[in-house]
């Protein structure tokens, strides 16, 4: 409870409802006194859900009680703290908004969107009285790497999965052009069985625990890549794989995006997989034309993991300075982690076949 108490904490700090010592400044009582009035109550971003929440339940979608349209305020008919109400959690995005698919309660991502924007985007729920406006329904991801990765082993699990991906993606002659690192996501499943609050992620559906995730190498996961509304496709027939607007081959960019994203995340905040820097090196070349093909990418690599002994792909990623209690701390789970795993006979790397 208290390590929750700190979250909520620091979460009222963000909204400057409380000081840098978690007491009340004097100097902002009025404004704190305005905000405490107002915390909970729906936003006006929120207010398109909550007129369309019929709507969104008829073609098989429930939103959270919060954005019923008889929806009263838990604290205010049950007097309970309203800083730990489930329904006072808003949404950050108004086009953004989690639900339940009604059929078999599975948890998903629901997106508005316009085509007067987003031409291309696939439709899949049409808005009633606006013609532009549609609704998609996602699976709910989660950042790839939310919780942090334990292990090499992992790390290389989710390189294979995203070099195999961007080829899948060039094969099909498309460019994603915008890969970054908050354009690949995970699927949380496997990892998190009770999920999480979509809005709160660290802390259970109803916010009153801490939600349990298991590690990727007991709950091996997947990657995906998101937000194709930069991506173009190009037909071979046409010739080289030019951007009209700015001429450049659009490919050796997502190349460069990937070990960039490799390089940032992983090479410059852990130790333990030196063994990437090359083919990294290789991937993010100043000049397009020697930058690697996604196809060589995972030639090299496939060199890279052979050799690859698995008491180094168990190998736990130590983080740059690191204190020498916490690194003790983390090493010593870690051995009894990996005996665990090895008795229990789940792979170094996720995903490899037994």
């Amino acid at each position: 409870m208290e390590l929750i108490d700190g979250i909520l904490t620091n979460c009222h700090r963000q909204h400057g409802q409380l000081d840098a010592e978690g007491s009340e400044a004097p100097h902002r009582m009025r404004m704190l006194k305005s905000r405490t009035t107002t915390y909970g109550r729906l936003k006006e971003h929120e207010l398109w859900w909550r007129d369309h929440q019929p709507w969104l339940k008829e073609r098989g979608y429930q939103l959270r009680p919060r954005y019923h349209p008889d929806w009263k305020p838990s604290w205010e008919v049950e007097n309970v703290d309203r800083f730990r109400s489930e329904d006072a959690i808003s949404t950050l995005y108004g086009n953004l908004l989690d639900a339940t698919r009604v059929s078999d309660g599975t948890v998903v991502m629901l997106k508005r969107i316009s085509d007067e924007t987003h031409p291309y985007e696939l439709e899949v729920l049409d808005v009633p009285e606006k013609s532009h406006l549609h609704v998609l329904v996602m699976p709910l991801l989660r950042p790839f790497n939310d919780p942090h990765f334990e292990t090499a082993g992992e790390a290389v699990d989710y390189f294979q999965q995203v070099f195999e991906g961007m080829q899948f993606i060039h094969q099909c002659h498309v460019a994603h052009r915008d890969c970054m690192d908050f354009n690949i996501m995970m699927d949380p499943a496997p990892m998190y069985p009770n999920l999480y609050h979509p809005q709160h992620t660290l802390l259970t559906r109803d916010r009153k625990h801490l939600a349990k995730h298991y590690s990727r190498t007991r709950r091996p996961t997947k990657y995906y890549f998101i937000d194709f509304g930069l991506s173009g496709i190009y037909n071979p027939a046409d010739g080289p794989t030019i951007d009209r607007p700015t001429p450049h081959d659009v490919y050796p960019t997502d190349i460069y995006y990937i070990g960039n994203m490799i390089c940032e995340t992983f090479l410059q905040k852990c130790t333990g997989l030196e063994f990437m820097k090359p083919l990294v090196d290789d991937m993010v070349q100043d000049d397009p034309k020697k930058r690697l093909k996604i196809d060589e990418v995972l030639r090299r690599f496939a060199e890279i993991r052979r050799p690859l002994l698995w008491w180094r792909l168990r190998a736990h990623l130590v983080e740059p300075g690191e204190s020498g209690i916490r690194k003790a701390y983390r090493a010593t789970k870690h051995v009894f982690r990996t005996i665990r795993y090895i008795v229990t006979l789940h792979s170094a790397i996720p995903n490899a076949p037994k």
